[in-house]
């Protein structure tokens, strides 16, 4: 290690941009839900579990607009 860095040239901020279709927010969870979301990341070798959480969140919202075209074609 060197006893002095040069951060004249530095920039604050995100080393890696987010994706533009990404927004941040802050949500609560319980810790049972964040450790099994964790745990499957883990499980399967690595990955994001921010992104298994929206892929499930997806499949849900997904889920429930078929179920409500269903419903509306076994209505007319």
């Amino acid at each position: 290690m060197k006893k002095q860095y040069d951060f004249s040239k530095g920039k604050r901020g995100v080393v890696v941009a987010p994706a533009k279709a990404k927004t941040r927010i802050t949500i609560r969870l319980d810790q049972e839900i964040l450790d099994w979301f964790r745990g499957e990341v883990h499980n399967a070798g690595g990955g994001n579990y921010q992104t298994l959480i929206n892929k499930a969140l997806r499949e849900y919202v997904s889920q429930q607009r078929e179920s409500i075209e269903e419903e509306v074609k076994r209505i007319a």
